[in-house]
């Protein structure tokens, strides 16, 4: 069975601004002392970074397998987002992210688009990124990081 776009889709050409591939998934969790080992021994391999990211009131931990990576995000306080998640949603999947070349670029893509930004420019995030995030409302409840390496542009 062959499919075939819809009258009201278009083909396009990928562009050297769009989405490269999933940069990683974040997970969140309530304690990293027992999530971290908990990932180690799902994916066979050993945390390799941990960060705090003070703007945003989160400790990250990644995990590296294959060329896939899995953001572990603990809140730093109590009232920190990754907090608020857990609170409403429990631990889980809080983020999917996608590598870019041009931040810039996408972002300014996406509002033509028609989506609406959490922030209107790129702040540095962790794991040496600039980063993004598309508001849920707009992305069938599914919170959207756009990450590009810093130094890359």
């Amino acid at each position: 069975m062959e499919l075939k776009p819809s009258r009201n889709s278009t083909i396009r050409k990928p562009k050297n601004n769009d989405m490269n591939k999933i940069e990683h998934l974040g997970i969140a969790v309530k304690n990293f002392d027992i999530s971290i080992p908990v990932f180690e021994k799902i994916l066979n391999t050993k945390c390799y970074k941990i960060e705090k990211v003070e703007s945003e009131r989160v400790n990250t931990a990644f995990l590296k397998t294959g060329e896939s990576k899995i953001e572990l995000l603990e809140s730093a306080d109590e009232s920190g987002v990754i907090a608020k998640f857990i609170e409403k949603r429990g631990e889980g999947l809080h983020h999917i992210a996608f590598d870019v070349t041009d931040i810039e670029a996408e972002m300014k893509r996406l509002v033509n688009e028609g989506f609406v930004l959490l922030n209107e420019l790129p702040k540095k995030g962790a794991d040496n990124k600039l980063v993004c995030f598309l508001h849920p409302k707009n992305t069938n409840g599914v919170l959207i990081e756009l990450c590009q390496e810093i130094g890359e542009q």
